[in-house]
C-alpha cells in the first residue's frame, strides 16, 4: 500500500474552507427557513425540485438522483412530507412499480410564501458577502467541480431539473 498524498498547506485550506462554509451556509439558510416558513432546508429543496418538473412530479428515481440522495431516504423524507400535506405519492399508471412525488396545493403555496425569505437568506449568508468578482469566479469553481462529478452538462439526464435564472430558458 502507498502512503496517500497528503494536502498540502493550501489544498488544505480550500478543502476546509469549502466543508465548513457548506455547513455553516446551510445551517443558516435551514435556521432561517425553519423561523420563517417552518420548512427545513431539506424540505425547502424537494418542493423546489418538485415545482419545476413537469406536471410537479417525477419519479422517486430521478428526485432522489436530482437530490444526491438514496431511495430510501427519499423515502422517509416523502413521508414526513405527505404528513404534512406538502406533497403526494403516486404509482406511474403505466408503470405500477414506479412511485412518483408530486407537489402537493399546500406545498406549492408554502414554496410561494417561503421563496422570498429564502432568496433573502441566501443573500444575507453567501451572495452579499462577497463581492462580484468573487462570486464569478466561485461558480466557476463549482461548475468544474459539478462537471467533474456529474459528466458536462449536456451528458447530465437531470440538466433539465436544474433551476434556469428567468430568461435563459
Amino acid at each position: 500500500m502507498t502512503d496517500p498524498q497528503w494536502l498540502d498547506d493550501v489544498e488544505m485550506r480550500a478543502w476546509l474552507g469549502y466543508v465548513r462554509t457548506r455547513d455553516l451556509i446551510a445551517a443558516a439558510i435551514g435556521r432561517d427557513a425553519g423561523r420563517d416558513a417552518n420548512l427545513s432546508y431539506v424540505e425547502y429543496s424537494v418542493l423546489v425540485y418538485l415545482a419545476d418538473a413537469p406536471g410537479q412530479r417525477l419519479t422517486f428515481a430521478d428526485l432522489a438522483c436530482a437530490l444526491e440522495w438514496s431511495q430510501s431516504r427519499l423515502s422517509h423524507q416523502i413521508t414526513r412530507m405527505q404528513k404534512r400535506g406538502l406533497v403526494s405519492r403516486e404509482t406511474m399508471p403505466h408503470d405500477q412499480r414506479r412511485t412518483v412525488a408530486k407537489l402537493t396545493t399546500a406545498g406549492g403555496q408554502l414554496l410561494t410564501t417561503a421563496a422570498p425569505a429564502h432568496v433573502r437568506s441566501v443573500r444575507r449568508h453567501m451572495i452579499d458577502v462577497l463581492d462580484r468578482d468573487q462570486l464569478a469566479t466561485l461558480a466557476e469553481i463549482y461548475e468544474v467541480l459539478v462537471d467533474h462529478h456529474r459528466g458536462a452538462k449536456e451528458a447530465d439526464p437531470l440538466a433539465r431539473l436544474q433551476p434556469t435564472a428567468p430568461g435563459e430558458d
